[in-house]
């Protein structure tokens, strides 16, 4: 699925009437998220459009590796966003469950719009530039910001680049395409610093992180026999793990990224223990099992190759409904 030129014509034409927007996120935003609001945040208002970007989050805050990303004047905390706003624009977002307390708001605006690049997308707005195709929303951001006439600036070019930078693995994904390297191409040339980027996002952990990193890794389990002979590595972090070593919430989302590298496993699972008692699930897949279409069955959504769920049951009753959901997930 593709947008529409159609689309495309809609959604300019409401958004540039619109008296203010509010740009939204989901709940724990990445860099794709985060990237991808705050560029069209910044061209928005360029073109002079009374415009404001948030994600729930409590106690609001900047995700840590993420500090760096310019705009952030534009972030507003939940509770500062009209309860009934002129116009919505959600970001990377594939339900609209995933905006959280920012829901309802969402569900009030006098239009919807839906950027996303998610094969699970539910297609909630009343506008869509959903693009299944995008190696990341951020590229759907830079087709937006192209399409009001913005100049790329640096500050732009560098959110956009980290969307695109978060969502292929710094390029190392299967849907890293020609296509996705003359983007970044162009970011470059724009001034994105893609040394700063790669560095803050990939490269920056606190010695907390790598304390708690060493607990968990020693903790995984390897399935080699499970998901047809395919494998599977799992873990979990809880909530007092991250506090005995005073990491972050969204600084323990980089743990699936080391355990992903096991060889004998297809599939790697992180269960993550939030500060109110579920469990958020991250998948990683090497492209034998879809395990988007795993964690869509179990209420959550995201790529063939990169997924996640909540749940509230506890780690082994999520565990065993994933291991079903992924033996139907083969795709080879």
């Amino acid at each position: 699925m593709t947008v529409a030129e159609s689309d495309w014509t809609a959604v300019l034409d409401v958004v540039t009437r619109a008296q203010s927007v509010v740009l939204m996120c989901h709940i724990s935003p990445d860099g794709d998220a985060l990237g991808s609001t705050l560029a069209v945040g910044m061209a928005l208002r360029a073109r002079g459009v009374n415009v404001v970007a948030t994600y729930d989050e409590e106690p609001f805050a900047m995700p840590s590796r993420l500090r760096f990303l310019p705009g952030q004047e534009l972030l507003v905390a939940p509770a500062d966003v009209p309860e009934r706003p002129d116009v919505v624009m959600t970001f990377d977002t594939g339900s609209i469950d995933r905006l959280g307390r920012l829901a309802a708001a969402a569900k009030a605006a006098g239009a919807l719009v839906v950027v996303d690049h998610h094969t699970s997308n539910t297609l909630y707005g009343t506008h869509h530039l959903v693009d299944v195709h995008a190696a990341a929303t951020a590229v759907v951001a830079l087709d937006f910001v192209d399409r009001l006439g913005v100049a790329l600036s640096t500050d732009i070019a560098t959110a956009v680049y980290t969307g695109l930078v978060t969502d292929t693995g710094s390029f190392r994904f299967a849907a890293t395409t020609p296509e996705v390297h003359e983007i970044a191409a162009r970011l470059l040339r724009a001034g994105a610093p893609h040394d700063l980027v790669g560095r803050e996002v990939f490269d920056t952990r606190s010695f907390g992180y790598l304390q708690l990193l060493a607990t968990v890794i020693e903790r995984a389990t390897l399935e080699p026999d499970a998901i047809g002979g395919r494998g599977l590595v799992w873990t979990t972090v809880t909530a007092g793990q991250r506090a005995t070593f005073n990491v972050p919430y969204d600084e323990a989302e980089a743990v699936i990224g080391t355990l992903r590298i096991t060889e004998e496993a297809e599939v790697a699972v992180v269960c993550k223990e939030t500060d109110d008692g579920q469990l958020s699930v991250s998948t990683r897949s090497k492209g034998a099992v879809d395990v988007a279409a795993a964690c869509v069955a179990l209420g959550g959504g995201g790529h063939r190759y990169a997924a996640g769920f909540t749940s509230t049951t506890d780690v082994e009753t999520t565990m065993m409904r994933l291991r079903s959901e992924l033996e139907l997930a083969i795709c080879e």
